[in-house]
């Protein structure tokens, strides 16, 4: 009974080693090509909201992080910045509408440093199907209307919904979405005016700088 007890156990100690040995070389097969994919999806989504025409480097390469509660917490935010002849032309940056219908928005703004947005998305949502998610693309271009946009002032009126007197359409039966990607689009393109000066001091992504 012993002996084979330990023979189990030696069987299944033997199979347990090998498994994870194939887990560890697949992973290591596969690791790279998912951060390859990861980035190519990333690559897209910055070109999105910053046109290349914008820009001539390497954005992924220069990113930063940047904090303030105007962006939708105090937490850091990820800023991908885009060059022009080496220059600062633009950049893309994560920013969250806190006041959703359903909570918080995840975003990402592309601007230029005059109040001027080139382009939104959303990453990430939880508003209702059928009703706030027209914020997505894939279900509206609702919000492809961003381009081009600038912001004259902080107290730029055109920039609400037009249940407020502002220039963006509203969708039926859901006023609060809208509103809150509005007002965190115009708050994060106004900050962003306020870079240039600073960054230069910017911590890099994945440093402690």
């Amino acid at each position: 009974m012993l002996k084979s007890m330990k023979k189990h156990g030696t069987t299944l100690a033997v199979f347990a080693a090998v498994t994870t040995g194939l887990t560890a070389v697949v992973n290591s097969l596969t690791q790279k090509t998912i951060a390859h994919q990861a980035a190519q999806q990333q690559k897209v989504l910055l070109d999105q909201v910053v046109p290349p025409e914008n820009y001539d480097n390497n954005m992924q390469a220069e990113c930063f992080l940047v904090s303030d509660p105007i962006l939708g917490n105090s937490g850091p935010h990820h800023l991908y910045l885009a060059r022009k002849n080496g220059q600062p032309s633009a950049a893309a940056l994560e920013t969250i509408a806190p006041d959703g219908y359903s909570g918080a928005i995840q975003l990402l703004v592309g601007a230029d440093f005059n109040g001027t947005v080139l382009g939104t998305r959303v990453i990430e949502h939880h508003e209702t199907p059928g009703l706030g998610d027209k914020i997505e693309l894939r279900i509206s271009n609702w919000i492809a209307f961003f381009s081009g946009k600038k912001i004259e002032s902080s107290g730029d009126k055109h920039w609400a919904v037009k249940k407020d007197g502002g220039m963006f359409d509203q969708f039926t039966g859901a006023t609060i979405t809208p509103r809150a990607v509005v007002n965190a689009v115009r708050r994060t393109a106004l900050y962003m005016e306020t870079l240039p000066p600073k960054l230069g001091s910017l911590s890099v992504c994945g440093t402690n700088k």
